[in-house]
């Protein structure tokens, strides 16, 4: 670290001045798509990411949105990092473009100075946001407002120059790393550029597990990961600079690891901070990362698997936590890969065809603590919960007490697939060890299951604990008490049965945040009392419904 701080001193004290241009050298449009409904609330003062919505406006009696009052740390990093720019582009209008101006103009005059829009990470999404959008932003804005732009671009590219490498060990630093490019290409500047292009390689190394997963362990934040690698490719080829070999190696590997989380809709599973995503963006991204073959059946290092029979996909996650950090004492941000981290060890996904079946209940990452933490605890995955307490501690900046160890052992043979798996998360407050144990058959249409809890100490009776199957919204669910089962009807008409032994079988309501927040229902199987096992099977029944399409 103090090699690091004397390196940035060094890099800082021979900076020359910056030249401001009254223009980008460089015209680069942002590659992806916004929301014009996102579009249309923000034009009535309300912007919403991450599963929460406040006011951002720009009237002068109008609350700063930029403040500490104005919403949750991720909601509030999001505002600074001119995020919504693209969900006004989206919407197309002069109407539009000035409502994205007035705001940019109430930034500069009640926003700019806020600690976290200095944070580097902060600052470099919206280099990148601002160059990306110039041509809607400020492209035939009057002097003032564009210079007044580039003068303040031209300040934040500077100190994320400066802050390289990044402390972060999330994807924040990748993102400092492209804002640091798209300025260097945007003014010119070879110094800058000479330094980002140092710390990139290590950069793909700590990013990046060699199967392409991320380090973060969420489908979305591997989405977003794979999307700046996209721009960073993009940004050297558009400037004549050859990428560094390693580049091409990272985006052909985490293309394809992005593969295995998606299920039949197209979507991402719903693991550690993640909500379906369209699954038009999954392909954009996909196309502009020029990923090809099939998804691979397991990503080792990351830990997550993909059991796949007949029209059956189950997405299991079977490793520990991503490593944490403390958070920066200035500006509150996170600094660990776990920042957006579930309590969700050895949960799973299910879907038939396009019909999701068993989910996790989604995320909302820039929600209140309370909410947010709601959808990351143990109950709102699809997996055991032993004594109402969460497999790892959830914390503001990520997770605290976790899972030392976690196994996994995948077995197949003439097309039928095991996956047995084990974590220790509450070894060191019940003495206990979950082990699930999959089975899926070679038809697909067979899923049986074991949770059990093995006690350390011999004799040890199981604190109580219940096994839960959080339903997709599509998913019709009838319970059928003497037979200790669950009958569920999908929405292309398809019929399953959920049998149960060791258990009392019930039904309990539940939230769905894949997208827009909807009632769902969960299966809950309670454990027999002194239980230590319980058993489960998931079965397709004869066609009962109209034909599939």
């Amino acid at each position: 670290m103090r090699d690091i701080i004397r390196g940035t001193r060094r890099f800082i004290s021979g900076l020359r001045p910056v030249k401001v241009p009254d223009a980008p050298a460089r015209a680069f449009r942002d590659l992806w798509p916004g929301d014009a409904a996102r579009g249309a609330r923000l034009m009535g003062g309300e912007f919403e990411t991450a599963g929460t919505t406040h006011r951002l406006d720009s009237s002068p009696e109008a609350p700063s949105g930029w403040d500490a009052e104005a919403g949750p740390i991720a909601w509030r990093s999001a505002a600074h990092g001119f995020a919504w720019l693209r969900d006004l582009r989206a919407l197309g209008t002069d109407a539009a473009r000035t409502r994205a101006r007035d705001l940019s103009e109430d930034w500069l005059g009640r926003g700019a100075e806020e600690t976290l829009a200095q944070a580097p990470e902060v600052a470099a999404a919206r280099v990148s946001a601002w160059l990306g959008h110039w041509d809607f932003l400020a492209a035939t804005a009057e002097d003032g407002f564009r210079k007044r732009l580039l003068v303040r671009l031209a300040q934040d590219a500077r100190g994320v120059v400066a802050s390289l490498p990044a402390e972060a060990m999330h994807r924040g630093a990748l993102v400092t790393l492209k804002g640091a490019i798209a300025a260097a290409v945007a003014l010119e500047d070879e110094g800058w550029m000479t330094r980002a292009l140092r710390f990139l390689p290590g950069e793909l190394e700590r990013q990046f597990h060699p199967d392409g997963g991320h380090v973060e362990r969420s489908p979305a934040q591997l989405m977003l990961a794979l999307q700046d690698l996209i721009e960073i490719r993009n940004l050297l080829n558009g400037a004549g600079i050859n990428p560094p070999a390693l580049l091409a190696t990272v985006l052909e590997r985490a293309g394809q690891a992005l593969r295995l989380f998606r299920h039949g809709d197209g979507g991402l599973a719903q693991f550690n901070g993640t909500r379906e995503n369209g699954a038009g963006l999954v392909d954009l991204v996909l196309t502009q990362g020029q990923a090809r073959g099939r998804a691979p059946m397991l990503l080792e290092e990351s830990g997550f698997h993909r059991l796949q029979a007949g029209r059956t996909l189950v997405i299991a996650d079977a490793a520990g936590p991503p490593p944490a950090r403390a958070k920066d004492a200035n500006t509150g941000l996170p600094r660990g890969a776990d920042r957006y981290a579930h309590a969700g060890t050895l949960s799973f996904e299910m879907s038939v065809g396009r019909d999701r079946l068993i989910v996790n209940c989604g995320a909302a990452p820039g929600a209140p603590a309370a909410w947010r933490d709601a959808l990351r605890a143990t109950a709102a995955h699809s997996t055991l919960v032993l004594a109402d307490t969460n497999s790892s501690e959830l914390s503001d900046e990520g997770l605290g007490r976790r899972p030392e160890q976690v196994e996994q052992d995948r077995q197949e043979q003439n097309g039928a697939q095991w996956l047995e798996t084990s974590h220790d998360g509450w070894r060191k407050r019940f003495g206990a060890v979950h082990r699930r144990r999959l089975y899926l058959a070679e038809s697909g249409d067979d899923l049986r299951g074991e949770d059990i809890i093995e006690m350390a100490e011999a004799g040890a009776v199981p604190p109580a604990f219940t096994v839960r199957f959080h339903l997709h919204p599509g998913v019709t669910a009838d319970l059928q008490p003497e037979e200790d089962a669950v009958l569920l009807r999908l929405a292309s008409g398809q019929a399953w049965q959920l049998r149960a032994k060791g258990a009392t079988v019930s039904l309990e309501e539940s939230v769905y945040l894949g997208g827009e927040r909807r009632r769902n229902s969960q299966i809950v199987l309670t454990a027999d009392p002194g239980a230590d096992i319980v058993q489960w099977a998931l079965e397709r029944l004869a066609a009962s419904g109209p034909p599939e399409g």
